[in-house]
């Protein structure tokens, strides 16, 4: 052990594999060392893993053997004692699989070991303690989702200093695979829930032939219900989209509605963020224009919440619970527009019937379409673009509801002075819930992660031309 050195790390050919140099301290009684410090650790490029085991493999016999496992967590090892050669092995799916990285450790050493890549060491030493923390909780019956690669094996050909027939290995670790039976670990997938609404419609579309990207309607994965959570292994996900929500803005007024909106925007989301945390997963979380009372002429993403109504109300819980999470995205969209019921397919049917409608003229905004929105998801997480809430509405000129109505009876060969303006306050019935009246989100914060919305009148053009009534 050298003695005074800074914390520091190194990459290794295999990917997100880290080694890691200790400050190690010592005088005439021993040494100590800050065997894992999280802060530092993070700045020294350590990901923020979250520990919740810590193991010891004590082994005293010079030449013990143990591996070569490949786990479904993560892992950080050091040495409380001893010295060990260490060998670890690819063995997730991609192009690196199969590469060998090999190291002697000490006290003074320490290795990040991501999911999916081999471990194994031999003690070089009598009276080695070998340490180790992982993020989930081992059980017996988390072995079957292990990767095994055979100690001797020819392929990657590992240069054990003490020849393996003068080692002591279990009879379960000689009886590992080779290389060429050997069935790669696949990689952490990414859930979406609500994935049959108008978003979850989209987000199939921006992630179609991604085979890591699973799809759950409410058939499949019901988020307010116990069971729907108690399913799922989480250990095989990275990601949680949530898709699904309760939007019937005026039926979340009535008693039923509120208690179903509270159910699926708030309770649900927080046992979301919950399971999110648990297993250091990265939670995509939709919200709304509806969270903001609509008295600031533009919305940033750091304005306070103020919401009017019930559904406001729901989604801004939801949103506090999101925020949780240590990796969330909160996609703040307004006036959505996709596949299914909408504002602009309600115009469009009106317009090719000739009808006059009154169309509110005091509430201002822009449209987000819903085949935007989900690439600027996918755009987020493949750029791995810093964690927090980010504003996501189509570009333009901010506009009425009314201007709209007009653009899409004049782009639909109708007369556009068939749509009759008319106030807020006119037009609002009983239980009518109360909307905000500027919904005009600033995008500075998206297109600052290289992701800028197109145009709301370029995209409603494109959208009408392809609409079926």
């Amino acid at each position: 052990m050298e003695q005074g050195r800074q914390l520091r790390s190194r990459i290794t050919p295999i990917p997100g594999l880290l080694l890691f140099e200790l400050p190690v301290h010592g005088d005439g009684r021993g040494w100590f060392k800050e065997n894992w410090h999280r802060a530092r650790m993070l700045a020294a490029g350590l990901p923020d893993f979250g520990p919740v085991q810590n193991n010891i493999s004590f082994n005293a016999v010079r030449g013990t053997i143990r591996g070569i496992h490949a786990e479904p967590w993560d892992k950080f090892v050091s040495l409380a004692s001893g010295r060990i050669f260490g060998a670890w092995v690819d063995l997730r799916e991609g192009p690196t699989f199969g590469t060998l990285f090999t190291a002697e450790l000490t006290p003074g050493e320490a290795i990040f070991v991501p999911r999916g890549v081999g471990n194994a060491f031999q003690t070089l030493e009598e009276n080695t303690a070998y340490c180790y923390l992982v993020n989930d909780h081992w059980s017996a019956e988390s072995q079957k989702d292990y990767t095994f690669l055979n100690l001797a094996d020819e392929h990657v050909a590992v240069p054990w200093p003490i020849p393996l027939e003068s080692s002591v290995v279990s009879a379960q670790d000689s009886k590992h695979p080779r290389m060429g039976d050997v069935v790669p670990m696949s990689g952490r997938r990414t859930l979406v829930l609500g994935a049959d609404g108008q978003l979850g419609s989209a987000l199939r579309h921006a992630f179609a032939g991604d085979s890591t990207v699973e799809f759950a309607g409410r058939a499949q994965f019901d988020i307010t219900a116990r069971e729907s959570y108690e399913a799922v292994n989480w250990r095989d996900y990275s990601t949680i989209i949530n898709a699904a929500a309760f939007t019937a803005v005026d039926a979340a007024e009535s008693a039923e509605g509120r208690a179903a909106a509270w159910s699926i925007n708030a309770a649900a989301v927080s046992r979301l963020a919950r399971a999110a945390v648990e297993h250091s997963l990265t939670f995509v979380h939709i919200s709304s224009d509806y969270v903001f009372d609509g008295t600031a002429e533009v919305h940033f993403e750091d304005e306070v919440p103020a919401p009017l109504g019930v559904y406001g109300q729901s989604k801004a819980a939801g949103d506090l619970a999101a925020a949780t999470v240590p990796r969330h995205y909160i996609i703040r969209t307004s006036w959505v527009v996709g596949e299914g019921r909408n504002f602009v397919r309600t115009m469009a049917s009106l317009a090719t019937e000739g009808v006059s409608p009154t169309v509110v003229d005091d509430q201002w905004g822009r449209l987000s379409f819903a085949s935007d929105i989900a690439p600027g998801i996918r755009h987020l997480l493949h750029s791995k673009a810093p964690y927090g809430t980010y504003n996501l509405s189509n570009g333009g000129k901010p506009q009425s509801w009314h201007e709209v109505a007009r653009d899409v009876y004049r782009l639909m060969g109708a007369d556009p002075k068939l749509v009759l303006p008319i106030s807020t306050a006119d037009y609002a019935k009983p239980n009518t819930a109360p909307r905000p009246r500027s919904s005009v989100l600033d995008l500075s914060g998206i297109r600052a992660t290289g992701f800028d919305p197109p145009s709301a009148t370029q995209r409603l053009a494109e959208y009408l031309k392809s609409l079926e009534l």
